[in-house]
């Protein structure tokens, strides 16, 4: 498609004077672009070719960013991004140095908020309204949420705040009926029913501007016509569900007609109350593979753009997520009393198969982290039921007052399966999964593993409910090997010395095992002999096997794929305190107390010096084992 609109706009001023024809056309080559770009980088497509139409017309109507637009999650803002002037670096999207895939204030003056987890819009919002409102500035603010946002109890907890008379403040909910994976919950069906009545609407306002005008008793009189028309507004229309939370509601509106919107946003601006506007898109629109397969389009991987077919595997091996889903799928099999929750991430866990097979034991509660793991408390009561609670690591941030009040002090025995635990690549640094060690460690009694690979990972499931504890059992979003071998019960708190030597000792976690052994033979090269110890477990840590290697090993190298700061490394070193082996010299490597950006995997190891001949350079030249001096350049 020849772009005869999108290569000349460089910021949303350009788009005001284009004709609904034009916005139409810009529409479209907004829609190739996206599909072109994506097709090779992959990235939220589904999500961004259902918002391209809203996108224009909120850029048409309001002025960013002196008017704030303010997205939930902010995934769908590919089109925004084209909008304020970065076109030209769309292609870079997800790429290491490129352009975020979700709002970043360092990469725009149009972005506000570096966002990337649900149900934080709303709140966000009118935090913002209300520093304008107290340092009496008259901006609109504008948060774009989704349906799927109001599964999620914090943006209630923001409905129920907002201020019957805030000025300026018009919500746009964006509904195709989906979040990720389909919607769940009592909401949804709330949201499928709101087909406000247009007549209704029209009576509402012009009651409410008539009245108004009395002098002395105008605004007293609203308030009693407010009361009137909402009673009637319910004979008819269920949209009395937004205006208890003192919200105008208008809608729904059809999100891919351009002028209806413009038309409809350019009527709410001057209310005197906060607006909510329905708007309906078709997620996926311009792709038909898209429309027809939103889940797998939602975070679509590379595919061709003839076809919107996605591009073959290049590798046959099984993910850490795919092993998970298949070992306690077949665990469910043989125990009925094995069940699986998780907020939202059925098919990304790759929990379909389960969900096929056992719709009565997954429990897929929606984006609902908090309530998600307090309920796994509750199903875990009584210790009839094997509960597995199947969470991304960024997300179980979200639950950690319900981890440590209605899971660890209720000693429930409750396996976390804990997803995309390291390094989240493209997804950036709201995704990374580099913190749970930390505050998964200061619970007491709670059990932490990772495994090296697919055959490990199986084996600690297996295990872990003989364990009796809460247990977290975290793992990337990896290939890894797997081996169809027999399963040996794990042994609780045992690590595994994977080679030995005498120079010194790496301790390495999880598939960082692969990384210390590729590092272990350039060190060889020098005449350096090192012992790899897997740990497997980070709590309790086999403290008899590190006693055991501390007597012949002075030199330690911890290497983990976590918050170096507060992750395995610092666990080994209070260990060595408290041991009294005050001699030792240790080297703690991982990922820096800094937020880490997005890119590919390696480019960011590489960028914090987690590859193999990094490693090396730096434990040669922290202890000293180098035959000469060397010159080593580590981002650190």
């Amino acid at each position: 498609m020849i772009s005869e609109f999108l290569k000349n706009i460089q910021s949303p001023e350009d788009i005001k004077s284009l004709s609904y024809a034009e916005l139409t056309q810009l529409a479209a080559e907004i829609r190739h672009r996206i599909i072109e770009v994506l097709s090779v980088n992959g990235g939220h497509l589904a999500s961004n070719l259902g918002v391209v139409e809203l996108t224009i017309a909120l850029h048409k109507v309001f002025n960013s960013p002196e008017d704030k637009f303010i997205w939930d999650v902010s995934h769908q803002t590919y089109v925004h991004k084209l909008l304020t002037g970065r076109n030209n670096r769309f292609h870079q999207i997800r790429q290491f140095k490129g352009l975020c895939g979700f709002c970043h204030p360092k990469e725009s003056p149009h972005d506000h908020f570096q966002a990337g987890h649900a149900a934080t819009a709303l709140s966000l919002s009118l935090g913002v309204a209300k520093n304008r409102d107290l340092t009496k500035r008259s901006e609109y603010i504008v948060p774009i949420i989704g349906d799927a946002t109001l599964t999620c109890g914090t943006a209630l907890e923001a409905l129920n705040n907002i201020p019957p008379d805030l000025k300026r403040f018009i919500l746009i909910l964006n509904d195709n009926a989906m979040s990720i994976s389909k919607n769940v919950g009592a909401i949804t069906n709330i949201l499928s029913r709101l087909l406000s009545n247009p007549t209704t609407n029209k009576i509402y306002h012009e009651i409410d501007t008539l009245v108004s005008k009395i002098p002395n008793y105008g605004a007293s009189l609203a308030r009693q016509g407010h009361k009137i028309t909402e009673s009637l507004k319910n004979l008819v229309s269920p949209a009395a569900f937004f205006e208890e939370y003192g919200l105008s509601y208008i809608g729904p509106i059809d999100g891919h007609d351009i002028k209806k919107l413009v038309d409809v946003l350019e009527r709410v601006k001057d209310s005197n109350w906060p607006v909510i506007i329905h708007v309906l898109t078709k997620k996926g629109l311009g792709l038909e593979e898209a429309i027809k397969n939103p889940i797998s389009y939602h975070g679509a991987k590379p595919f061709s753009i003839d076809t919107g077919k996605f591009l073959p595997n290049p590798t046959t091996k099984p993910t850490f997520p795919k092993v998970f889903g298949n070992t306690i799928l077949k665990m469910a099999e043989k125990d009925p009393s094995v069940v699986v929750i998780t907020p939202a991430m059925l098919a990304g866990s790759s929990l379909d198969d389960f969900m096929k097979k056992f719709p009565d034991r997954c429990f897929d509660v929606g984006i609902a982290e908090s309530h998600a793991v307090t309920f796994a408390g509750g199903l875990a009561y009584g210790g009839k039921m094997k509960v597995v609670m199947s969470i991304y690591a960024t997300f179980l941030q979200r639950a950690f007052d319900n981890l440590f009040h209605d899971v660890c002090l209720q000693e429930l025995p409750i396996l976390f399966a804990i997803d995309r635990a390291g390094i989240s690549g493209p997804d950036g640094a709201t995704h990374h999964g580099i913190y749970d060690i930390s505050f998964l460690n200061a619970m007491p009694n709670m059990i932490i593993a990772q495994p090296r690979n697919g055959q490990v990972l199986k084996e600690l499931l297996e295990s872990s409910f003989l364990w009796k504890r809460p247990t977290a059992i975290r793992y990337p979003n990896l290939t890894t090997e797997d081996a169809d071998g027999p399963l040996k019960e794990r042994e609780l708190g045992k690590g595994e010395v994977l080679v030995e030597g005498k120079d010194v000792l790496i301790i390495s976690l999880g598939h960082m095992n692969s990384t210390a052994l590729k590092t272990r033979e350039i060190l060889a090269k020098d005449g350096i002999e090192a012992t790899i110890l897997d740990p497997i477990f980070v709590k309790p840590l086999d403290s008899e096997l590190l006693c055991h290697l501390l007597l012949t090993h002075q030199k330690i190298v911890t290497i983990e794929e976590h918050s170096v700061v507060s992750g395995l490394g610092s666990i080994i070193n209070n260990f060595l305190i408290k041991q009294g082996f005050n001699q030792v010299q240790v080297l703690n490597l991982g990922v820096p107390e800094t937020f880490l950006e997005h890119g590919s995997n390696q480019d960011l190891l590489n960028e914090i010096g987690l590859t193999p001949d990094k490693i090396a350079k730096q434990i040669q030249f922290h202890f000293g084992l180098n035959k000469h001096k060397m010159n080593v350049n580590v981002t650190i």
